[in-house]
Parts: structure tokens; sequence; C-alpha cells
């Protein structure tokens, strides 16, 4: 899928599920599940043990289909470029890297650096980054969207971190471009119950219809 097709593709969607687990074959059964849920943007992070393989796994099974897999917690170049080819459609980090961003240009890759203030938020943009991760949200709550649209209408802001059913519609009605959700989406998972991370996720993808 092209990049401008999946920067669409999640406008419309708007739920990414940020899947951490303490292993891969957990990995795989909360992708599993989540997929289940009607979610289509799912988000691997770099913490989960395995996250390459998982990727490429996930990437496989899913080629050609509405499901998009991407890579979550990249801190650096070295690690945007593994993940790209493994499979990734997008890249998220919980920081501002302008190496990460270039790598992701140089292979026409999403790319999704995490900020904290507006002058990070600026920099992202000249720096040509696709959406920007608010992280963590939940340290400033849904009104942050509007308050960063104020003066950088232009930016396509996403929150991570903090976002929650409860909340979701807040984040999305304060102009977010898409949210991104992790503890609070794979909570059951914790337990072996991938069917309440199932209901979690179909929750939220009838917020946003």
């Amino acid at each position: 899928m092209d990049k401008i097709e999946v920067l669409a593709k999640m406008k419309e969607e708007k739920v990414i599920a940020v899947i951490r687990a303490p292993n891969e074959e957990q990995g795989f059964l909360i992708s599993e599940a989540i997929h289940q849920g009607g979610i289509k943007f799912l988000e691997l992070t770099m913490t989960v043990p395995g996250a390459l393989e998982l990727i490429k796994k996930l990437s496989a099974k899913y080629v050609g289909g509405d499901v998009i897999v991407g890579a979550g917690t990249v801190l650096d170049p070295e690690t945007a470029r593994l993940a790209i080819l493994a499979g990734a459609k997008f890249i998220v980090g919980p920081n501002l890297s302008p190496k990460v961003i270039t790598m992701c240009h140089r292979y026409r890759v999403t790319v999704m650096p995490g900020v904290m203030t507006p002058t990070e938020a600026l920099t992202a943009l000249e720096l040509g980054a696709d959406v920007i991760k608010v992280f963590p949200g939940g340290a400033f709550g849904p009104s942050v969207i509007k308050d960063f649209k104020g003066p950088l209408p232009q930016g396509n802001f996403m929150p991570s971190g903090g976002v929650t059913v409860e909340n979701a519609n807040e984040w999305i009605k304060n102009g977010a471009y898409a949210i991104g959700t992790g503890s609070s989406l794979t909570k059951g998972a914790s337990t072996g119950d991938y069917e309440a991370v199932t209901k979690e996720a179909e929750k939220f993808v009838a917020i946003v219809k």
C-alpha cells in the first residue's frame, strides 16, 4: 500500500492499536484479537521481544488485505530501517528524531514522531512528519489537540497514551487525525482474556463510526 493510501486509510479508520506484549506469541494473539474487533491499524512496539519477526509474520498474513501493520517505539534510524524491511507501513516514535524521519522519507513510509511542545511540533512539521504523535496524551487531555491546532492548523495530530473508550470521542472532536490506544485496549490479554480485547476493539470502532 502506498504512503498516501496509508494516510488516507488512517484518517478514515482513526484508531491505531498500540501492541505491547512480553513475547512474540502473545503479541500475535493480541493482534489477532484486535483485528477480529475491527481495528485495521496495528502498531507493534519494538519493546516486544521478536517484534521484527512479528511484523514480518503479520505483514505476510495480511498482504493485500485491509490490515496495516506498523512499528512503534522506534528510537533510531537503524531500527526504523529494519522495521520497514520487515514490512512496516508506518513508523511511530515516542520522541522527535530527525534521523528517523529522514530514513522513513528515504523509503517513502509514513512517519509519526512524538512531541510534547509546540516547538517540537513545529520542528516535526518542518522536517516533513506525516502525523505528529502527542505523547503522553494522558498528561494533557483531549483539549491539547485543539491547543496544538490553534497555532499549527496545518498539522495532523494523534494522541497516544491515556486514550480510552470513555474519552476517544473527545479526542476526535478536538481535531485528532487519529488516536493511538494501548493498555486500555489490550488489558484483557494480561489474564488471557482475548475475547475482552476483541470487545474493547469493537467499542473503539463503534465510537469512530
